[in-house]
């Protein structure tokens, strides 16, 4: 495509409520300073400059609103939830329905400009934004539509979970949806997805039913079981790699919104016993409860212990399965009980607030073992002003049960997800508490497996194709196939095959 031609696809894709170019753009007006370009960065990194013309084409083209570094909320629509991320943009395309989306696609590759996709702006790493390129922002799509007799969902690439939530809990049903209610749905369902009814119903991507994708050409295909069900198990566990997805369907299921949930509590000093005994009592733990072991030490205060308990079932049963985790050893406090699922889904939000400065290292096991237990342990050290937390997230169940070729997501055979994650505010400890945290990873990398690339770190990148394990190859024909010049990198990057 020549870099002038997207606007006539645009134009038929259904842009509409164009926008006064001289009030986007006062920037590139000749009669106020004369600047005719805008610096910018190609895909692979060179850099070069977008005319002050084709900038007010695209303005005009999309519904959104289209933003530079002159316009007043530029600041704060680059900004994503980890503040340690300090990116700029070229350009911000404020997309509001899926036409914006193709517009801003196809002007970007007809520029070959670096491109970056903000759904919720969670991402740990950062992705979503990018220095001197596109930054394709879908955060204001956020609507969402539940069919109650087919019991599915609808959603908008920019919804949260807690939005996505009550929305479902609001009719008596759920799908899994994260830890956190201000995490982005879209990142989070097409990396995986863990949650607090994933042992019952399935990684979020598993309950991914239909999506509605741009191609990197701009083109718009639905992806389903019966319509392009390659790029649908690309979709589960894939990343972005292939596009950009303007809608999402999700199945729901049957619960009440009222479950059994909460944390019990312990003293650094029992972790070990408390870690054992998690341990085994995961090995025969039913498909309705979900457990997290954790260890938290608020700003490099006391480290305390906890086990995070989500059980759906049979209320009496559940009392049963409440008091074993109770007795791991002797609580310091028990605050389980019956409760609605969207509070538990809120329950760390407030630990996690937007403008942190986060770290994060993450990697699979079959097995909590000895040896893992004596490294988590041994080598876990308090640092002044940083808050570290390691957890355990419970898998098995309904996420093992599917075959480890049924999805992209191929990490199905892990009894758990460990995470380590670091926070703190203060951007001079940047440097010495990313170290921290690398040292304490050191410790516990060689009894995982792989990583979750919802997580990804800088290091990380150069074993993405390690960590797809047998699912890589065929990845890497659908990103052949959908985005062939790598458009969108910005993710675990699948590389398109050469040739």
């Amino acid at each position: 495509m020549q870099r002038r031609s997207f606007l006539r696809h645009t134009v038929t894709a259904g842009a509409a409520a164009l926008l006064p170019a001289a009030s986007l753009w006062p920037q590139f007006s000749p009669a106020k300073n004369r600047q005719t370009e805008l610096p910018a960065l190609h895909g692979n990194g060179q850099a070069f400059s977008l005319q002050a013309a084709e900038v007010r084409e695209l303005a005009s083209a999309l519904s959104g609103p289209l933003l530079t570094a002159q316009d007043a909320a530029y600041g704060e629509v680059r900004r994503v939830w980890n503040g340690m991320i300090d990116r700029r943009p070229a350009l911000i395309a404020r997309c509001t329905n899926i036409a914006d989306i193709q517009t801003a696609v196809q002007f970007a590759s007809s520029h070959e400009l670096l491109v970056a996709v903000r759904g919720g702006g969670h991402s740990i790493s950062g992705k979503a934004v990018c220095d001197a390129g596109l930054m394709i922002d879908l955060s204001l799509m956020r609507g969402v539509a539940v069919d109650t007799a087919s019991r599915t969902a609808t959603a908008g690439p920019g919804i949260l979970l807690g939005e996505l939530d009550a929305a479902t809990q609001a009719v008596g049903l759920v799908t899994t949806a994260g830890t956190v209610s201000h995490t982005g749905a879209a990142g989070l369902t097409l990396g995986g997805g863990f949650g607090r009814t994933c042992r019952k119903f399935g990684l979020t991507c598993d309950n991914l039913t239909r999506a509605r994708l741009v191609t990197a050409t701009g083109d718009l295909i639905q992806a389903g079981e019966e319509e392009n069900p390659d790029l649908l198990w690309g979709l589960r566990g894939g990343g972005g790699n292939f596009g950009v997805v303007g809608s999402f369907d999700y199945q729901l299921h049957a619960m009440d919104p009222m479950i059994l949930g909460g944390t019990v509590s312990f003293p650094f000093e029992q972790a070990a016993e408390v870690l054992r005994n998690y341990a085994d009592f995961c090995t025969g733990a039913p498909d309705e409860l979900n457990t997290d072991w954790t260890i938290v030490a608020p700003r490099g205060q006391r480290a305390l212990v906890s086990v995070e308990a989500c059980y759906i079932g049979d209320e009496a049963r559940g009392e049963k399965l409440i008091a074993q985790l109770q007795s791991f050893g002797k609580p310091l406090v028990s605050r389980i009980r019956r409760m609605e699922y969207l509070k538990l889904q809120r329950r760390i939000d407030s630990s996690t607030p937007h403008g942190g400065r986060y770290y994060m290292k993450s990697g699979f096991m079959p097995d909590i073992d000895s040896g893992l237990m004596n490294s988590l342990l041994e080598q876990y050290r308090l640092t002044p002003g940083m808050t570290l937390v390691v957890t355990f997230q419970q898998l098995g169940g309904a996420v093992g049960r599917v075959p480890l070729d049924a999805t992209a997501f191929s990490h199905r055979d892990a009894a758990y997800s460990l995470l380590v994650m670091a926070g703190w505010e203060e951007p001079a400890a940047d440097a010495s508490n990313i170290a921290e945290v690398r040292r304490y990873w050191r410790a516990l990398e060689p009894h995982t497996q792989g990583f979750y690339v919802n997580s990804i770190s800088p290091e990380d990148e150069p074993r993405v194709q390690a960590n797809y394990r047998g699912n890589y190859a065929r990845l890497a024909q659908l990103k052949s196939r959908y985005d062939p010049a790598n458009l969108f990198r910005l993710n675990a990057n699948v590389k398109p095959v050469a040739g």
